[in-house]
């Protein structure tokens, strides 16, 4: 069976490693831009998540007849009136480890109570299909940030990010507990399907 080429608009390999294991592998050849061959700057200038996907997914999409798909995805803090939202990569600089961000954070929320550190994890996905067709998808998960960061496993923002549900970091979770209730997760599960219709 020939597999359908997918493109991945990042060069991020974790991202790609979470889009290979969440789609259907056996469906699709997940690639990342690179491998591809596309090399191009795209300036996230939306105002949401979903549109700073949608432009880098056109941006991609009119260089490839493979299926493209494009994520923009970010950490929402309540206390901190929405910051980092979409500008969660670009956060406190690009350059700057999120160590550092992560670290800085927990300094600016160091008084907060536990009941007011509400947070969670967006994910906007879009697609669009070599004959021009849309599919738009977003997924999010609830948590609260923590204390102190906590675990090996997540990169980001999931060292202090805390899930009622283990009571721990997403970053201290496994790929698969991560994969089940993570936003990218939701949106890849229903992006899977919709491809599939």
């Amino acid at each position: 069976m020939n597999k359908q080429k997918l493109v991945v608009a990042t060069g991020n390999a974790d991202k790609i490693r979470e889009f290979t294991e969440i789609l259907d592998a056996e469906s699709y050849e997940i690639i990342s831009m690179q491998k591809a061959g596309i090399y191009t700057e795209v300036e996230e200038n939306g105002s949401t998540f979903e549109e700073n996907a949608r432009i880098k997914a056109s941006a991609i999409a009119d260089k490839t007849d493979a299926i493209v798909v494009a994520d923009d995805s970010g950490l929402v803090i309540d206390a901190l009136g929405g910051e980092p939202g979409i500008y969660s990569s670009r956060y406190l600089g690009e350059d700057t480890p999120y160590s550092v961000k992560n670290q800085i954070i927990l300094e600016r929320l160091l008084d907060v109570p536990r009941e007011e550190r509400s947070a969670r994890f967006i994910c906007a996905i879009v697609a669009i299909l070599p004959d021009g067709r849309e599919i738009s998808v977003q997924g999010t998960i609830e948590g609260y940030i923590g204390y102190e960061p906590m675990g090996e496993n997540g990169f980001g923002y999931d060292p202090i990010f805390y899930v009622e549900e283990y009571n721990a970091s997403t970053a201290s979770l496994t790929p698969e507990q991560k994969n089940a209730i993570s936003h990218r997760g939701k949106a890849l599960r229903a992006l899977r399907d919709r491809l599939s219709l």
